[in-house]
């Protein structure tokens, strides 16, 4: 690339950067917004959440002290503007349910999730691509036929529905992983080693990465088999091209980008199968917490994880959109900076 050319990029490059960091603060603030709102409006009474067992030992006057102390009896919008001014400042607030503060509670069911995640993610992405490669290369065979049966039969099956099924195969039948958990029960932390943590994360990355498969290789086959209709590779078949050389000199470069793209942009899908798949698992994580803090009524802690959240999906698609135009030289020379 020439001096101008750098000189040039570097001014979109910036101007990028600045109109994505105004969409993310758009959107975060209308989510906020819009989460404050339904769970205003929600049934669950967040200091019968709070006293759980002991409600009928609970006075009503200790009951109105608690909803004193968490601001519950001020007017919805006040409640808002307070939180919302201290979120301002870099403070979610305090969980109600493990009394800590709801970035320590968020940091670290994250980073549990995040592994959860982004190994499931690296198997579906690499081994859907494959496997679409394969049925694209093969179409109307049989290795296309078994590939598309699983996709379809895998394509509607929830992710709650085979993390059950690998749970009662793998861990109750056959008792080669644990039944559940992060970390094995009764064993203190420093005593836990990575092949624990490994062993207790195998069956709810395998549950997430088998449902994730279908999508990435149906998108990945359609796409191949596009290109290998497509005139030029019709020309390259005339030199006698053919096979895995043909694959990699014109089918590689023309799927991967679009593959590339539809993986980064799963990351929403993907929180939403943690979620479920960490539920089946009593797997310590993000998503577990998101259940606790919706059916206890934990304002902060839930409203701290849709923000959380939807930072995560947007530096997902942010990615996408990044890599897209280093990948491809032609995304550059366009300038089309989105």
């Amino acid at each position: 690339m020439s001096r101008l050319a750098k000189e040039s990029a570097l001014p979109q490059l910036a101007s990028a950067l600045l109109l994505k960091a105004i969409r993310l603060a758009s959107l975060l603030a209308a989510l906020s917004i819009v989460s404050f709102i339904l769970v205003s409006h929600s049934p669950v009474d967040p200091v019968q959440a709070y006293i759980g067992a002991d409600l009928l030992v609970v006075s009503h006057e200790q009951r109105e002290q608690i909803a004193e102390y968490w601001g519950l009896n001020d007017p919805p919008l006040q409640q808002f503007l307070r939180w919302g001014s201290a979120l301002l400042h870099g403070d979610m607030g305090v969980s109600m349910i493990y009394r800590q503060p709801v970035l320590d509670v968020i940091g670290d069911r994250f980073m549990s999730s995040l592994a959860l995640m982004a190994a499931s993610w690296l198997l579906s992405g690499v081994i859907g691509f494959a496997a679409g490669s394969l049925a694209g290369m093969n179409q109307g065979r049989w290795p296309d036929k078994i590939i598309k049966w699983y996709c379809y039969t895998l394509s509607s099956t929830p992710a709650f529905w085979m993390g059950l099924l690998l749970l009662i195969v793998f861990a109750v039948w056959l008792g080669w992983f644990p039944v559940g958990m992060g970390v094995p029960a009764g064993v203190l932390a420093e005593e836990v080693s990575w092949l624990d943590r490994l062993r207790h994360m195998a069956l709810p990355a395998l549950t997430l990465s088998i449902v994730g498969i279908s999508n990435i290789a149906l998108h990945t086959r359609q796409k191949l088999i596009d290109v290998l209709e497509s005139d030029y590779v019709w020309f390259a078949r005339a030199r006698g091209e053919k096979g895995t050389k043909l694959f990699l000199r014109h089918g590689l470069r023309n799927i991967a980008l679009p593959a590339l793209t539809l993986q980064f942009t799963s990351f929403g899908e993907l929180f939403g199968g943690a979620v479920l798949a960490e539920q089946v698992f009593s797997y310590p994580g993000l998503g577990q917490a998101t259940v606790e803090a919706g059916l206890r009524g934990d304002v902060p802690l839930l409203l701290g994880i849709v923000l959380i959240t939807a930072v995560f999906v947007f530096a997902g698609n942010a990615a996408a959109d990044l890599l897209y135009r280093l990948i491809d030289p032609r995304m550059k020379e366009r300038g089309q900076w989105r």
